[in-house]
């Protein structure tokens, strides 16, 4: 990984994702930006791109051939278009292994962002399947391994902050979703030398606001955001019933999945988002989020009553 991501200039990335899409998803208004914004990860020099991608579900094809190359799309369009950071799991079936094929596939990327978890329980458990997981992607070492769900936390902590200090991974930290186990997880933020944790965020559940969010920007703990859709759930809660509202022009975008990213990706505690897609045209809408003008607190309160109301 390198010291600074996202360097895709917004000329290439309109190119690429097509005219009429790309077209609309620029600011109205001001000077839209020229790259794929990068956020820091706290108390490092490093940035990644504010948009990834998740393997839950969409990745996990097994040994179809034609899935696995339908993938391999996905992702180089995820590159092409600034792309980072890449989160997978063991819990995803075959997912890790069709990423490292896809990788396998494609020129080296400077702007990776591998990022896996550990699941499972015992110390000798977890480390063989963390160098599995290195296998199947087909990497030396991961940039981030989390604790997934916090199973057996306490123990794969202790292992992966040995493996920190020896180099064998760069970054760690621990996860969770929907809205789970939130009190142990502000625990583990405030007594642990983590470096990222994750957990569900999005314009309808903003629970994390609440104590998750002010907590990892007071500590210095980046933050990955899963389900930015609600699992696809959005779409059909919300861009289904309602037309985009007209303040959306204010931030540059005509999709709800722009739309959905900028409020996530616009807290200021959000390092990344990990929204997940099996479609060439939906990553393109996904990645474009990362382009262009953000809401500011104001706008984001507009968003999330617009999104209550629909």
């Amino acid at each position: 990984m390198s010291q600074a991501l996202g360097g895709v200039t917004r000329r290439r990335a309109l190119r690429l994702a097509g005219g009429v899409l790309a077209a609309a998803c620029l600011p109205s208004s001001g000077v839209a930006r020229d790259t794929m914004r990068t956020r820091r990860v706290p108390r490092t020099a490093q940035a990644i791109p504010v948009v990834g991608m998740g393997t839950w579900i969409t990745f996990n094809v097994g040994r179809h051939a034609a899935l696995r190359n339908d993938r391999l799309k996905v992702l180089r369009t995820f590159f092409d278009l600034g792309g980072g950071m890449i989160d997978s799991s063991p819990m995803y079936g075959s997912s890790e292994e069709v990423v490292g094929y896809c990788l396998s596939r494609l020129p080296p990327q400077p702007s990776l962002v591998a990022a896996t978890k550990v699941w499972t329980r015992t110390r000798a458990l977890g480390i063989r399947q963390m160098r599995d997981s290195e296998r199947k992607w087909g990497i030396d070492r991961f940039d981030l391994m989390q604790v997934h769900n916090l199973v057996d936390w306490r123990t794969h902590l202790d292992t992966l902050l040995e493996w920190k200090a020896a180099g064998r991974v760069r970054y760690i930290g621990v996860t969770t979703s929907h809205g789970m186990r939130h009190d142990e997880l502000a625990a583990i933020m405030r007594a642990q030398a983590i470096d990222f944790v994750q957990f569900t965020y999005n314009v309808m559940d903003r629970e994390a606001e609440r104590r998750l969010l002010p907590l990892a920007a007071d500590s210095g703990i980046g933050v990955i955001v899963n389900r930015p859709f609600q699992g696809g759930r959005l779409f059909d809660r919300i861009a289904a019933k309602g037309k985009l509202p007209d303040f959306a022009g204010e931030i540059g975008c005509d999709t709800w999945a722009s739309f959905f990213l900028k409020f996530v990706i616009s807290h200021p505690a959000v390092t990344c988002a990990i929204p997940a897609t099996s479609r060439v045209d939906h990553m393109r809408q996904n990645m474009l989020a990362g382009y262009g003008e953000l809401p500011d607190a104001a706008l984001r309160d507009m968003m999330a009553q617009y999104a209550a109301s629909v």
